[in-house]
């Protein structure tokens, strides 16, 4: 595959289009496909070229990234109607960013390459849309040696930190203890709002008085800040993503045979929150449901 492959790119949801327009600017030729077509409202102005289902976009391009909701909606995308299963029998690599359980992963990589040779790399993505239209996300992933070589001027454009884990699935693994750490810093980083707000701090300086400590991290820098400003619109990412993505975490825990009381406990309060109608919240937003208990 040459540097510039023609690539196809499957959901364009908000990390879809950051990272798509991403692509485009760095001068490669994307083809995609979406459910929904009113999201293609940016990335075909900028020059992406609208396919007719996902097979298509595979027959279109060399390598293909996928970025969707969950399991389900993988799967659709893959072995539903004109899904990639039914493209012709080629050596495409295709690069799932979609954050999914592990044996999912395996399970539709092995059905894929059985049904016309299609291989795959789980690389499950870190940082949001406003990293990806920068080019600086971070990317985990699983795949074979080889696989992970051919994509690797693709991911240049669009990660700062791109870290082969191990083989198919591993990426996935990866990002579940991501989130492991995220979703529980989310609700910790409303919390510790929550708290300097009711001390009378000037909370929004909180950040700046603890850089370079032990309690320093990217969650504080930029997680509190939009909290504590209460930027919430328009969303940079949804709250029900986040709360999918809790429950993976505790279903592999599960499955690990570990006890993770902290992240239970971050996981109801997030899942009260997401369940009081605040699906497609911004994931930040959680903040609010400590200033309704405090109003109470």
């Amino acid at each position: 595959m040459t540097e510039k492959s023609r690539l196809g790119f499957i959901g364009i949801g908000i990390m879809g289009e950051a990272m798509t327009l991403r692509l485009l600017e760095r001068g490669w030729a994307v083809h995609v496909w979406n459910l929904t077509p009113d999201r293609y409202a940016k990335v075909v102005p900028a020059g992406a070229k609208e396919m007719g289902s996902p097979a298509g976009v595979a027959e279109a391009s060399d390598i293909l990234l996928m970025c969707v909701l969950d399991a389900n909606a993988v799967r659709n995308c893959v072995f539903g109607e004109r899904g990639l299963a039914s493209a012709p029998a080629s050596g495409r690599i295709v690069i799932d960013h979609s954050t999914i359980n592990p044996d999912a992963t395996r399970d539709v990589a092995a059905r894929l390459r059985a049904a016309n040779g299609m291989r795959w790399v789980d690389a499950p993505v870190s940082g949001g849309p406003l990293f990806a239209r920068d080019g600086t996300l971070t990317v985990m992933a699983g795949g074979e040696s080889g696989d992970i070589a051919a994509i690797a001027p693709v991911m240049a454009d669009l990660a700062r930190t791109f870290t082969h884990v191990g083989p198919v699935g591993a990426g996935q693994t990866a990002k579940i203890l991501n989130q492991a750490i995220v979703g529980t810093g989310y609700v910790l980083m409303a919390e510790a709002l929550a708290l300097a707000e009711a001390a009378g701090l000037d909370a929004a300086k909180l950040p700046q008085c603890l850089s370079g400590g032990f309690a320093d991290s990217m969650l504080l820098q930029k997680i509190y800040p939009q909290m504590a400003a209460r930027d919430f619109e328009p969303p940079r990412g949804y709250a029900r993503q986040l709360l999918k993505d809790m429950k993976n975490v505790k279903g592999f825990a599960h499955e690990a045979g570990c006890e993770l009381p902290l992240i239970e406990k971050a996981l109801e309060q997030y899942a009260r929150y997401v369940e009081a109608g605040n699906e497609m919240a911004d994931a930040a937003s959680v903040a609010r449901l400590y200033e309704r208990k405090q109003r109470a």
